[in-house]
Parts: structure tokens; C-alpha cells; sequence
């Protein structure tokens, strides 16, 4: 039996959104341990393809990763799409570490 994803996420969230400086836009390179399927690249101005990287980083990113790509002010706006598309209990995780984002 493989051993569950969520095994360490919650200390891999942020202890503050303030701490999120990833960037408002460009494009952002993930390393291959991050994207070894699938696209490297991502335009973080593209909703569709925000959506992809902010997901893949929560839940396969360490809180390195979360802190350097992902933007506060973004996920904020994004989290009601992300919250649909991410396992129910990641969320949980992350609305419990950063409250703010279930008001979102």
C-alpha cells in the first residue's frame, strides 16, 4: 500500500499568506521534481493555467515552492476554483493554517 499524500502537507503550508511572494505575473519554471509530468511552464496571468501550477504546488510542492510561486492576492482570488478541484482534506489543511482563505 502506498503511503498517503497528505502525510506532512500540513507543515508544508505557510504559517501567514504575507509569506506567499510568489509573482503576480510572467512566467514561472517549476523544477522537474515538481513538473517531471506534463507542462514545465506555466503564465501565471492565465487563470486556467494559475489554476494548474497553484494545485500542483499544494499538493506536491514544499513550503519552499508554495512561498517562492505562489501569490497571496491570487490564491485569495483563486481559492474558491482551487477548493473544487484539490482533495477535500488538503482544504481543510489549509483553511485551518490560513483562515483567511475560507472566507475567500
Amino acid at each position: 500500500m502506498l503511503p498517503s499524500r497528505l502525510i506532512g502537507a500540513a507543515d508544508r503550508i505557510p504559517a501567514s499568506l504575507t509569506l506567499l511572494d510568489g509573482p503576480e505575473h510572467g512566467r514561472v519554471a517549476l523544477p522537474v521534481r515538481l513538473a517531471w509530468s506534463g507542462p514545465v511552464e506555466f503564465d501565471v496571468s492565465d487563470p486556467r493555467e494559475r489554476l494548474t501550477l497553484y494545485c500542483l504546488l499544494l499538493d506536491c510542492g514544499q513550503r519552499d515552492d508554495i512561498v517562492r510561486y505562489v501569490n497571496a492576492e491570487l490564491l485569495r482570488r483563486d481559492w474558491p476554483r482551487i477548493r473544487r478541484l484539490t482533495a477535500r482534506r488538503l482544504v481543510a489543511l489549509w483553511e485551518r493554517r490560513l483562515p483567511d482563505l475560507s472566507t475567500a
